[in-house]
């Protein structure tokens, strides 16, 4: 059997000053790195880079059907991924983004299809995290992130728990303490009418139907 590469993963305190310089130049050479958000611990890379995105997959043993969301610095960055961005957006995002609450809209053409994984749709959220937000606006204002852990595995509220999912696998992880949050985001698909919950999280259905009450909840 053939062993799997083996990464040397270099671990900081998000206040160390080499924390960003070492996360900003491993995704420029388009590696994948950890690190905290207000839900949970993120993994990530650049969106724009295919090779980086199936390192990605690599790192958590995602299977490829499974899109990956993207994390954006500032509400305007959603339009570097998503188009047409229809009404119900500006409802739910102009409450509660930054937030846990992640949109699925129709994806930007150049988005690289491996994100979505061939689907025409991108999910997208704006963390509530100051440090997540600085790196996610020094990368250029989005990044591809998903929960730092192996796929099908709880999501890490810790960076220790992140770094026993994924020590070997990635270049770089960042440690900013627990999650306050310490749930995975709500996700509702603005790609259908009327929109739909789909999965359940942080955002409790209720809060985002006082905002948007056309809004059905998950089903099953």
């Amino acid at each position: 059997m053939t062993q799997e590469p083996i990464i040397a993963t270099r671990f900081f305190t998000v206040n160390d000053t080499r924390a960003l310089p070492a996360a900003l130049q491993a995704l420029r050479r388009g590696e994948v790195i950890v690190f905290p958000t207000d839900t949970v611990y993120g993994v990530g890379c650049t969106v724009w880079d295919p090779r980086a995105i199936e390192r990605l997959y690599w790192a958590k043993r995602r299977p490829e059907e499974l899109a990956i969301p993207v994390l954006v610095a500032e509400v305007g960055d959603a339009r570097q991924v998503a188009r047409d961005l229809p009404p119900t957006f500006e409802a739910l995002a102009g409450r509660f983004w930054p937030g846990g609450l992640t949109l699925v809209l129709p994806r930007q053409p150049r988005v690289p299809a491996i994100l979505s994984a061939g689907r025409d749709t991108v999910a997208v959220r704006l963390p509530d995290h100051p440090f997540a937000r600085e790196l996610i606006r020094a990368a250029g204002g989005a990044l591809a992130v998903t929960s730092a852990n192996i796929s099908g595995q709880s999501a890490p509220r810790t960076a220790e728990e992140a770094k026993a999912a994924l020590w070997g696998r990635v270049a770089v992880i960042l440690d900013g303490g627990p999650c306050p949050v310490g749930t995975a985001s709500t996700i509702v698909d603005l790609t259908v009418s009327p929109p739909r919950v789909l999965r359940q999280g942080a955002i409790p259905y209720e809060a985002l139907r006082e905002a948007l009450p056309a809004l059905l909840p998950r089903e099953g």
